[in-house]
């Protein structure tokens, strides 16, 4: 039976396929490229709050996913002036635990979902103790984060649809490349910017899909 995946931020991190230009087996999809963009949210992060040192990339200790991000994120730190503190955790307690350990002028670079939902508790944070904070998709921007950059969940369901109907009239899953995601958004919340003392530079407004004021 043919398997059409969407919404994984890294396949081949996840172990679904090898080579996603060559997927073996019955396996295709739609990757949300989650660890590719860790470097662009790094930077967003930094055109934002321009002050910030040191972020926070705190995630699952067994999430694949998050430590390709993470990687990738650590890698383009240098350029940008800044220190990647990876931290994983392994359950609740050790995610609050180290929550605590944020301080003012630090910054928090969101994983995708999970089981501790640590996108939600970094938020809470983040509006609590104003801290600036990027996420991988916009939803987390529309309950108050600053802002975000990834796929566009929406979307990536109608491009994973166009797959299926390709394998329905007859394509092999292996024949079918994986597909990384066609609309990418940046989302920033203008209420957020200004309680967290902001200004949103302007090359930043120009280039936003979604301002939430």
């Amino acid at each position: 039976i043919p398997i059409v995946f969407t919404l994984v931020g890294d396949p081949v991190a996840a172990g679904i396929v090898g080579n996603p230009a060559a997927p073996q087996a019955n396996v295709t999809g739609v990757s949300s490229l989650t660890s590719e963009l860790a470097a662009k949210r790094l930077e967003l992060l930094r055109t934002l709050a321009p002050a910030t040192r040191r972020v926070w990339a705190i995630h699952e200790a067994d999430d694949r996913i998050s430590a390709a991000a993470v990687a990738n994120a650590t890698a383009a730190a240098a350029q940008l002036d800044l220190r990647v503190v990876a931290r994983p955790v392994a359950t609740r307690e050790e995610l609050a635990r180290t929550l605590k350990e944020v301080r003012p002028g630090d910054a928090l670079l969101a994983p995708d979902r999970g089981r501790f939902d640590i996108p939600g508790a970094l938020l809470d944070l983040s509006l609590a103790s104003r801290i600036p904070a990027v996420f991988t998709a916009s939803f987390y921007v529309g309950y108050g984060g600053l802002a975000s950059y990834g796929a566009d969940y929406y979307a990536e369901g109608f491009q994973a649809a166009r797959l299926v109907a390709r394998i329905l009239r007859g394509a092999r899953p292996q024949e079918l490349s994986v597909e990384g995601a066609d609309k990418l958004d940046v989302a920033v919340n203008m209420k957020t910017a200004a309680h967290l003392g902001l200004a949103v530079p302007r090359k930043i407004l120009l280039r936003a899909d979604t301002l939430r004021r």
